[in-house]
Parts: C-alpha cells; structure tokens; sequence
C-alpha cells in the first residue's frame, strides 16, 4: 500500500505543470558616447574599467559591434525596435520640446517580452521623445512597467542631476553621480520590487562619459599622468560608469541571479571628441584608432564596444568578428526568451544568438546606416561581411551645431537627394578605411551598390510626415 501511495506521489509530481519560469533574465546596459577603445578590454591604455573588463572575461567580446546610428536618438530607435531608425522617422537627436518621438505604432522588444510575462525596467536616458513631461509617450508607453528616467542629459551635469523622472512623478534634485543613482535603482528594484518567480528585463542608458561631464575628484585625481584635468575627469568619468556596473554585478552575484541573467553591454554610438564638437570640453574619448567620431559613418563614429556574459552560453573570454549591431537586440532577446516576433513588424535586426555560440547566423537585411546630417564623410554605409560601402549624395553639408537638430526642408531634403559616389573598403585588411578597393572588387561593388540604393529608396519612400514647422524647438 505503501509503494502504491509512493508511486502516485511520484506520477503525480511528473503529470504537474512546472511552475518555475527557467526563462533567462536580461539586463541591458548602454553607455552614452562611450567610443570603442576607450575600455581597458577593448585597448584603451589608462582608462582603468576592472569591472566592464571582467565581463568580457568571462563573456564574449565582440569586436566588428554597431551602434544603429552615430548620434544618440536614432541609435536607441534601433536598439529598441530592431529597425533601421530612418524607417522609423528618428533622423538625427532628439532636442528638449520637440514634438518628434517614438511612434506608438513602433513595437519594442519591452513590449514583446512584457506581454510574454517579463517584468521589464528603463533606468537612465530615455532620449525616444521631446519631454518626458509631456503627453509624448514615454517608457511605459513602449513597455516598460518601472521607469526612473531623464528625457535626454542629466541636468545640469552628472552630479546632483535635477531632471529624473520616476514612474510619471518627478523626483526633484537629487544628490549623486547619476550612473551611481541609477545603479541604486536597479539594486533597489532587484532586492526590494522584483518578483522572484518571474523573468525581468532591465535596460540602463547611462548618461556617463556624455557631456556635461562631472567626476568624483578623488577618481580624477587618480590619473595624474593626463594632458590636463579635462582628460583626467573623462578618464574618471569612465571608471565611475565601471564602477556603477560592478555595483549591478555585485547585486546579481548577492541575490544569486547571475548564473541565470544574460548581461549586455554596449554603447549608442563613437565618441565625442574635444575640438572637433562646439559642446565637447571634456571629451576625450577614443576611437581605438578607427577612423572618425560620433556623428560620423566612419567606423568611429558607429562601431561600438560590445560584450555578452552568459553563463552556461558564451565561452569564458572568446572573442567574436562577426558583424553585429543594436538592431539585432530586438529579434535576439525576443528568440533567448521564447517569444514570437509578429510577422507584421518589418525587422532589419537578425537573432545573433547563434554567434554567441560561436556559430554562423543569417542576417536578411545588409547592416544599413543613414545619417544625412553626418559631419563630414559619406551619407550612407553597408556592411556585409569584411566589407563596407559608402555612398555620398548630392545635398549640402549641413553642420551641426550644439543647439541644432532637424529644421523645415530637411524632410524634403531626405525625400530627395540623391548618391552619387560610392566608395569600397576592406575593412579585413583596412580597418582605417583609407583605400577604395571598388575596382580590385568590381562584383562585391555592384552588388553591394545595389543593396544599398534598394534600402535607400525605401527610405526615401517612406519619409515619416513629421510637422515640419515643429521639428526645432530649442
């Protein structure tokens, strides 16, 4: 009688629907302007980053990484939404009062992976819409359950920020370095919020090295060897985003969530480089000796450092060239969590999940970039495999300034101007992109040349009918 009551026991435990979501947890962390060599893994000579160089210890370091975009608010467009941020109608940043802003119709992987039972968190740099004090949707508008977010910098500048938004209720001045604040966020709402028998998703956008730049004094003067204290402050200003980091893996390492927790870190674009941008004092960031820098299609301006750390998934300290970029978080995340992708999203991101196992993966659409405001250089890029096309079309220049964005005309400007030259690199044997290989690669040229007018045309196509008379609020 015994052994029977046992054995029903026993069936009965197997018959049972599983109550435990083994699904992994993610936590996205973007730094903002952060160029791609200025992390101790990825190169950099004196920045000390321990905590950021642990990850790609024990993760995957990905080394031909993208930005969707060379200026903030089109590279987050992408991150989000898996698509090109021109598709989208995101052209260039996004200034305070701007009536421009995520589309509501736009779907983001927040979205996606909260209706599929994730518990889904923005921390930090929101920068999708004109105020987040405004009817504009915001955070939770495109997902997210908990938000503690600015509309773009932290004002007046990392330290004692007075713009932070919690949830809808403005939180009033504050004291604190802000990668320092929002990483008490995250800690709170890990130990404090979290529902244990869900899944989450968390994304931090963190302000750090972005201008305006305030570093704790006793981190700047711990780099006495610099040219002068704007570059020791940018230095420190890096180590205390690392910092900030180290307290997110700490926490997961304490609640013992990290074995279960796919962490990424990147950057949304290259970095801003002093005397080369009017509102650059501080910025003294690297691109690692790429050519170019933010707001540049040149690789300086969109390649970005990219680390994944996953345990039980990517091998301890390998290191991958395969092409990736923040468009392909949306199709990645949504494929790691087993959550469909409706078919009606037209997406241009591929699921990379296949490369962190070391494997090939396909990628439908060739990585796409357009900027037509790009300071100096080419209008439009591709990528495909080790190589790169540029394209140049026959607008103006148009210069930015610190106080411009999108104007009357632009629109049309986008709507019509044509490419007129185009230009190949073998970024394999070329990585400075100094050398037009089109003629020694004649059917990759035309090929490439193809791909990229048929995207182009898309776009041009499919111009978003913004306001044009409230396209500049500032």
């Amino acid at each position: 009688m015994r052994q029977l009551a046992l054995a029903i026991v026993i069936l009965s435990l197997f018959a049972a629907p599983s109550t435990a979501d083994e699904r992994p947890n993610f936590v996205i962390m973007v730094a903002d302007d952060l160029g791609y060599g200025d992390l101790g893994s990825f190169g950099h000579p004196e920045i000390r980053t321990p905590n950021i160089d642990r990850l790609a210890e024990e993760g995957m370091r990905f080394t031909n990484a993208y930005a969707a975009a060379p200026v903030c608010s089109p590279a987050r467009t992408g991150l989000m939404t898996g698509r090109i941020p021109s598709r989208v109608g995101i052209y260039d940043w996004i200034p305070p009062g701007s009536d421009v802003h995520l589309p509501t119709e736009e779907t983001t992987f927040a979205e996606l992976l909260r209706d599929a039972g994730y518990q889904t968190v923005y921390l930090g740099k929101w920068h999708l819409n004109g105020g987040l004090g405004t009817d504009q949707p915001r955070p939770d508008d495109h997902g997210f359950d908990h938000w503690y977010a600015t509309t773009g910098f932290a004002m007046p500048t990392h330290l004692n920020p007075f713009n932070f938004v919690r949830n809808g209720e403005e939180t009033g001045p504050l004291e604190g370095y802000a990668c320092q604040l929002l990483s008490d966020e995250a800690t709170r709402w890990m130990s404090e919020i979290r529902d244990s028998e869900r899944p989450f998703l968390m994304v931090i956008g963190y302000h750090e090295p972005h201008e305006a730049i305030a570093s704790p004094p006793e981190l700047t003067a711990s780099y006495p060897a610099t040219q002068n204290r704007n570059e020791a402050e940018y230095f420190a200003n890096v180590t205390n985003l690392d910092l900030a980091v180290g307290r997110i893996m700490a926490e997961l390492e304490e609640l013992g969530l990290a074995g279960d927790t796919m962490v990424l870190f990147t950057s949304d674009n290259g970095p801003e480089m002093v005397n080369r941008h009017p509102q650059a004092q501080r910025s003294y960031g690297s691109a690692g000796g790429l050519r170019g820098h933010k707001l540049q299609l040149w690789e300086g301006g969109i390649r970005v450092p990219f680390i994944v750390r996953w345990p039980g998934h990517t091998t301890p300290g390998s290191v991958s060239a395969t092409p990736v970029s923040g468009i392909d978080l949306l199709p990645t995340l949504c494929a790691l969590a087993g959550v469909a992708v409706p078919e009606a999203i037209a997406l241009d991101g591929a699921n990379l999940a296949p490369a962190l196992s070391g494997d090939e993966f396909d990628r439908a659409t060739p990585l796409f970039w357009h900027d037509y405001k790009a300071w100096g250089g080419p209008r439009v890029v591709l990528r495909e495999g080790r190589f790169k096309l540029a394209g140049w079309w026959d607008g103006p220049e148009i210069l930015r300034t610190d106080s411009s964005t999108m104007r009357p005309g632009d629109l049309e400007l986008i709507r019509t101007a044509k490419l007129v030259l185009f230009t190949l690199y073998d970024l394999e044997t070329d990585p400075g992109e100094r050398h037009d290989v089109a003629g020694q690669y004649p059917e990759v040229f035309a090929q490439m040349k193809t791909e990229m007018l048929e995207i182009y045309g898309e776009i041009q196509d499919d111009v978003h009918p913004w306001n044009e008379s409230w396209l500049r609020r500032w």
